[in-house]
């Protein structure tokens, strides 16, 4: 049976965690380095920082925070934001990620996909897609930390991300996104019965059942929770339980 990742997010903007709904009215929820840690011993499957500003100072400060957290961590990191080259991708891996997210720049240049993946391998390349229904309820992809609408449509999007080497697919609902009102399980079935490659539902987690339905009925491989985690409503730990609980294989989390 195949094991579910639980992968917590961790919005950062310059050195700090902030989280917001429908991408918009931040708040600051902490130090990345110490709840990526904190997370880990939970049982968190993989760590995701995505720098939600795009200018190069942000992005240098992000690189250290990347650092210093993954001289702590043992499970995988993924990094996103302000990457648009592949010689971004290498100072990132540089830094320690394990993983690379690219969403507007592959948008603007999807040759970038490719690039990446022949230098540094499928497994190290992320499509991250960020998607939110129109007015005529064609799901279409935006960019720049979901301010700027494309003509793309989201599954033909996703399909041409695996085409070009990406290896997962970071399924983001901006419709959804910190609303807690569960994952947009159309959305994350349509991509993931589309693609070949494991797709993350992310944008909507309010329960635990939130997450088993997004594995049962949206066809997830995997799912990403922030912020009922970053507020205290449940943990890392009781996520996983629900999810045994409910038939699906999830990494064990050793008690403390």
């Amino acid at each position: 049976m195949l094991t579910r990742r639980l992968i917590v997010c961790l919005d950062v903007k310059g050195a700090r965690v902030v989280k917001g709904v429908n991408f918009v009215g931040l708040r600051d929820v902490g130090d990345p380095v110490s709840l990526a840690e904190h997370y880990e011993h939970e049982g968190a499957d993989e760590i995701t920082f995505l720098d939600i500003s795009a200018s190069s100072e942000e992005r240098a400060t992000l690189l250290d925070v990347a650092r210093r957290t993954a001289e702590r961590l043992f499970i995988p990191l993924t990094i996103g934001g302000g990457v648009r080259t592949a010689d971004d991708v290498a100072r990132v891996l540089r830094a320690g990620a394990d993983k690379v997210s690219l969403n507007s720049a592959a948008v603007a240049r999807p040759e970038v996909l490719t690039e990446v993946a022949d230098r540094f391998g499928a497994q190290c390349v992320v499509a991250s897609i960020d998607a939110k229904r129109d007015s005529a309820g064609v799901w279409r992809v935006w960019v720049k930390g979901g301010r700027e609408q494309t003509p793309l449509e989201a599954v033909a999007w996703a399909q041409e991300c695996v085409a070009r080497g990406a290896g997962d697919v970071l399924l983001t609902s901006i419709d959804r996104d910190g609303a807690r009102t569960g994952y947009d399980l159309e959305l994350t079935r349509a991509v993931a019965d589309a693609v070949v490659v494991p797709v993350i539902a992310s944008g909507g987690a309010g329960t635990s059942q939130h997450l088993v339905d997004a594995v049962v009925e949206g066809h997830a491989d995997a799912v990403l929770v922030a912020g009922i985690l970053h507020d205290g409503v449940t943990t890392v730990r009781a996520l996983k339980d629900h999810m045994r609980t409910a038939g699906l294989a999830v990494r064990h989390v050793p008690a403390r």
